[in-house]
C-alpha cells in the first residue's frame, strides 16, 4: 500500500509517496510567490496551494501503481486566515502565519480583553500570528469581505476541502487559531463571540489521525487516484513534523530548524506555560505540547548568506569558524528580522548585528547569525526547564540541520543531544504515517512511529564549551531589552 504525505509550506508544497513500511519512494516539489503588499504584510492565493497539489500527484505517482494509493495527509502551514463566501470563492488572499498587520487587534485582546481571560479560555494569549486577531483586522478593515465569510479555514483546511468536500479541520492546527479551548477540545464560545463569528462558520474538528471522506470523483480522475482513497484530518506543520520524527506520547522533544524555527515538547497531560511565552496546543497522536516558535530561524542564515554576501555556497561561509574560538567574538545578532513570537511577542522587533570592529571578519558575522538562532532556540527551551521539564535529548529536523557546525553549536547551547533522523522530510512524512493510521494500517500515532522512524546521527553537545556559551547567551540576551524601544519607534 501507498500513502501520500502533503507539506503546504510557505514557499512550496512538498509531495512524499510513502509505502507501508515508512520507505519514501518518490518526492516532488512545487514552488509558488508569496505577496508582501505592505511591510510586515505576508500573502498567498489559496488557488496556488491547490494547483500545487493538482499538478504534484500524477507526477508523485507517475512509475507507481496509483491503484496501491490508500491514503493522503497534509501538514500545513499554520495560522493563516483562509476565507470563502457562501459559493465557496476564496473573499481575499491568505494572511499567513508570519503576517504582522494585526498588531492593533493583538493589544486588544491581551489587554482590553486580558491575557488571563485569553489563557483560561485558549489556554494561550494573542500573539500577532494567530489567526483570531486576523479575522478581527478583517472585520475592522474589510467590513464589506467580513460580512460575506461563510467558512474560516487554515491552510491545508482548504487544500483538504478540495480533495474531500468536507469542511473539517484538526485539533493540533486549531490550537493555533487563539479559537479552540486546547484543554478541552472545542471551539471557544467566549473566543466567537469576541470575533463576531458563529460555530457554523468554522470546520468540525477532528483528531489528526481520524479520515474526514474519501476523494471527490472528479478529483480522483483528475488526480489517477481512486475514488475510495482516504484523506485523513492531517496536522499543523509543527505537529506534523513532531510525527515526522518520532516526538509522540509523553516527554519527547523536536527541534525544527527551517524557514521559522520551533521547539517542540510533548506531553500526555494538558500543561500550561504560565508566562504563556510557549504556547499550549493540541498534539496530533491525541495528546499535548508545548511549542516556542521564533520566526525566522534557517531564513536568517539564507538571508545573511543570499541577500547580503551574495552567495548560495553556505558551506563556504562556515569555513574558518571553530566553536572553540567562540570566547574571543565580540559579534552578536539578534534574529528577528520578522519581529517575534516566542518569547517576546513583538512584532516590531528588529535584526541586529552588534560589537563588529574594524577587525570584524565576515566568519565572525555568520557565525553570529547562526548563534543568534541558536541563543532564541534557548530562550524557548529555557522557559520550559523553569516549568520544571527536563530535556535532555531532541531530534532536529529541517533545512538548517544539513549544516553539522550548527547542529554541533546548537547542541551545546541547548546543552542537549541532537538527534537525526533517517528522513529530513518531517512534516510530509508525518502527513503520510497520518494517512497510514486513517486508514487502519497502523493502530496509533505512536504504534506507526515506533515501526517507521529511526536515528541515524546523533550530535553530542561539547561539554567543554557549554560554559562559555552560557556567558555569550548572557550577554545576548540583555540585547533585545536594550534596543527594545528603539525598535518600536522605528515603525513610528
Amino acid at each position: 500500500m501507498l500513502y501520500i504525505g502533503v507539506d503546504l509550506g510557505t514557499s512550496a508544497t512538498k509531495l512524499l509517496l510513502m509505502d507501508e513500511s515508512g520507505k519514501i519512494m518518490n518526492i516532488v516539489s512545487k514552488e509558488y510567490p508569496v505577496a508582501y503588499p505592505h511591510p510586515g504584510w505576508a500573502e498567498q492565493d489559496p488557488i496556488d496551494w491547490w494547483d500545487a497539489v493538482r499538478a504534484g500527484i500524477p507526477e508523485l505517482v507517475q512509475g507507481f501503481d496509483a491503484g496501491e494509493v490508500r491514503g493522503i495527509g497534509c501538514a500545513g502551514q499554520m495560522h493563516g486566515l483562509v476565507a470563502l463566501d457562501k459559493d465557496d470563492q476564496v473573499l481575499r488572499p491568505a494572511i499567513l502565519w508570519n503576517d504582522g498587520r494585526s498588531e492593533k487587534q493583538v493589544r486588544y485582546l491581551n489587554y482590553t480583553i486580558g491575557r488571563e481571560k485569553l489563557s483560561s479560555w485558549t489556554a494561550n494569549i494573542a500573539f500577532a500570528g494567530f489567526t483570531a486577531p486576523k479575522i478581527l483586522w478583517m472585520r475592522d478593515q474589510e467590513p464589506e469581505l467580513f460580512s460575506r465569510i461563510d467558512k474560516i479555514m487554515l491552510p491545508k483546511d482548504y487544500v483538504n476541502y478540495r480533495l474531500t468536500g468536507k469542511f473539517t479541520t484538526d485539533f493540533s492546527d486549531a490550537s493555533g487559531m487563539l479559537l479552540l479551548d486546547v484543554e478541552h477540545r472545542r471551539w471557544s464560545p467566549e473566543m466567537l463571540k469576541i470575533c463576531g463569528i458563529t460555530e457554523s462558520q468554522l470546520p468540525k474538528l477532528h483528531e489528526s489521525f481520524e479520515a474526514i471522506g474519501t476523494l471527490r470523483p472528479d478529483v480522483a480522475r483528475e488526480l489517477g487516484l481512486g475514488e475510495d482513497v482516504v484523506v485523513a484530518a492531517g496536522a499543523g506543520d509543527n505537529a506534523a513534523a513532531a510525527v515526522g520524527t518520532g516526538a509522540v506520547g509523553d516527554g519527547r522533544c523536536n527541534i525544527s530548524l527551517g524557514t521559522s524555527g520551533t521547539i517542540f515538547i510533548t506531553s500526555g497531560a494538558f500543561r500550561l506555560d504560565q508566562e504563556n511565552a510557549l504556547h499550549s496546543f493540541d498534539h496530533a497522536d491525541g495528546g499535548y505540547h508545548l511549542m516556542g516558535c521564533i520566526l525566522s530561524a534557517a531564513s536568517c542564515n539564507r538571508w545573511w548568506s543570499e541577500e547580503v554576501v551574495g552567495t548560495k555556497d553556505y558551506p563556504s561561509l562556515q569555513e574558518g569558524i571553530d566553536l572553540a574560538d567562540a570566547s574571543t567574538s565580540l559579534t552578536y545578532f539578534l534574529p528577528y528580522l520578522m519581529g517575534e513570537r516566542s518569547p517576546h511577542n513583538d512584532p516590531a522587533a528588529r535584526g541586529a548585528f552588534v560589537g563588529m570592529r574594524m577587525d570584524t571578519p565576515r566568519h565572525e558575522m555568520t557565525r553570529a547569525v547562526l548563534e543568534g538562532v541558536s541563543f532564541a532556540f534557548r530562550d524557548c527551551l529555557d522557559i520550559a526547564r523553569k516549568e520544571g521539564i527536563e530535556v535532555s535529548s531532541s531530534t532536529v529536523c529541517g533545512g538548517g540541520a544539513k549544516s553539522r557546525l550548527w547542529l554541533e553549536m546548537l547542541a551545546t547551547i541547548l546543552n542537549v543531544t541532537l538527534e537525526l533522523p533517517q528522513t529530513e522530510q518531517g512534516p510530509g512524512l508525518g502527513g503520510a504515517m497520518l494517512a497510514a493510521v486513517a486508514c487502519g494500517a497502523y493502530p496509533t500515532v505512536a504504534d506507526c512511529a515506533g515501526s517507521i522512524v529511526r536515528i541515524k546521527d546523533r550530535v553530542q553537545p561539547r561539554a567543554e564549551l557549554v560554559e562559555g556559551y552560557s556567558r555569550r547567551y548572557e550577554v545576548w540576551r540583555g540585547l533585545y531589552p536594550a534596543l527594545k524601544d528603539s525598535f518600536s519607534k522605528m515603525g513610528e
